[in-house]
C-alpha cells in the first residue's frame, strides 16, 4: 500500500507522476530526451541501461517496465535477461558492455566509476556523449527506483500489465499522454 494516497489505476511510477504533475514535467522531459532523443546509442541499448540499473536496484516495478521496452525495441527477449544476469556473456557489443558496467558502478555510487571504466568504454569506442549518456540515464533511474520504492507504489504482478506499459513506452515515449490517463480507469 502507497505511503501517500494515490490514484489507484495509475501503479508504479504513472500515478506518482501524475500526483505532482508540475514535478513530473521536468524529469519526463529529460528522460524523454534522454532514451528517445537523438542518440549513437539505440533506444534499446539505452532501455537496456535503464533496465540494469532498476534490476541492481531491486525496483521490481521499473525492471520489469524496462524489461518489456527493451524487449520491443530489441525485438527479443533473451538479451535483457542476459545482461542482467551477466553482462559479460550477453549478446551486445563490447562497446554496450562497458557501458552497462559503467551504469553498475553508477548505481552503486556515482564515485564508484573509476578512469579505468571509462577508458574501457573509450578503448571500446564509446565516444564522451554516450559515457556521459549512460551515467545520467543510470543516475536518472536511481531516481525513478528511489521514487517508486521510497513511496510504496503499487507494483502489479500480472505480467500483461508489463507488455501494455512496454508497448506504451515505445509508442508514447516518457511524455504524458495528451488525454491524460482517465481511460484507464476501466
Amino acid at each position: 500500500m502507497p505511503h501517500i494516497p494515490l490514484p489507484s489505476h495509475l501503479p508504479g511510477i504513472t500515478g506518482l507522476l501524475e500526483y505532482r504533475q508540475d514535478t513530473a514535467a521536468p524529469i519526463r522531459e529529460l528522460t524523454q530526451l534522454l532514451l528517445r532523443g537523438d542518440s549513437t546509442l539505440s533506444q534499446g541499448e539505452r532501455e537496456l541501461i535503464a533496465t540494469v540499473v532498476s534490476f541492481n536496484n531491486e525496483c521490481v516495478f521499473c525492471t520489469t517496465a524496462h524489461t518489456a521496452a527493451a524487449d520491443l525495441l530489441l525485438g527479443e527477449s533473451e538479451t535483457c535477461e542476459m545482461v542482467k544476469q551477466d553482462i559479460d556473456t550477453a549478446p551486445v557489443s563490447s562497446k554496450m558492455k562497458t557501458l552497462l558496467k559503467i551504469a553498475k558502478l553508477v548505481q552503486k555510487s556515482g564515485k564508484e566509476v573509476t578512469p579505468e571504466a571509462v577508458a574501457a568504454a573509450k578503448s571500446e569506442g564509446a565516444t564522451d556523449e554516450e559515457i556521459h549518456d549512460t551515467v545520467l540515464i543510470a543516475a536518472l533511474f536511481c531516481l525513478y527506483n528511489r521514487y517508486v520504492d521510497g513511496l510504496a507504489s503499487v507494483t502489479p504482478t500480472n505480467p500483461e500489465f508489463y507488455e501494455y506499459l512496454g508497448e506504451r513506452i515505445v509508442n508514447h515515449g516518457y511524455n504524458r499522454l495528451p488525454q491524460g490517463y482517465e481511460h484507464l480507469k476501466n
